[in-house]
């Protein structure tokens, strides 16, 4: 069954669209692929006054399923531009452009795995603000061995793991009925 997308961009990317979060993923059913890239192309034209992006990492036109990218490119620059991040992805075998505010390049080599890898590209974790710690932890303990779980598997500081999901779940649990209750997407996107 088709859920409305912006319903379900609010459900999965509040934190995003409130500043608290570079990033953020939801997978997206449709069988209009027309209709997909329209809203797409849309959302970036009123969301880029705000400092957002929206992107289709993934799309199986044979399942009807696509994966969403919503995201704050300076939030996400400042991500991959740090160098702790930046030695992870090389290892991971990501090619590094000169640029390193490039995230087009780094986004489009993320995509090719998505469609391409028969596993899936766990590092993706970094492109959507989870902590280098918990990213390398995860890939380590292969999902194993976590201090504790929420938003992501956690791997470093439990306490701080667990305020960062809380705060996280009132931002969706906000969202969602202010969404409900009337306002926009745009009304509920934070400039940046």
């Amino acid at each position: 069954m088709e859920r409305n997308f912006e319903t379900v961009m609010i459900e999965q990317c509040a934190p995003v669209l409130a500043g608290l979060k570079p990033a953020g993923l939801f997978r997206y059913e449709t069988r209009d692929c027309a209709d997909l890239a329209a809203r797409v192309h849309r959302w970036n034209d009123q969301l880029g006054e705000k400092g957002l992006k929206v992107r289709v990492l993934k799309g199986c036109a044979q399942t009807h399923r696509y994966l969403i990218y919503v995201y704050r490119e300076s939030r996400l620059r400042q991500v991959l531009a740090d160098e702790a991040v930046r030695e992870f992805l090389q290892r991971e075998g990501y090619a590094l452009p000169e640029d390193a505010s490039d995230c087009d390049s780094m986004l489009r080599q993320l995509s090719r795995r998505l469609c391409c890898e028969a596993d899936f590209p766990h590092e993706i974790g970094v492109f959507l603000g989870y902590p280098l710690t918990d990213v390398v932890g995860f890939i380590e303990n292969q999902g194993r061995n976590f201090t504790c779980c929420g938003c992501w598997k956690a791997y470093g500081n439990a306490k701080e793991a667990e305020k960062t999901f809380c705060k996280y779940k009132k931002c969706r649990e906000i969202y969602s009925r202010l969404w409900e209750n009337g306002r926009s997407v745009l009304q509920l996107t934070v400039a940046a």
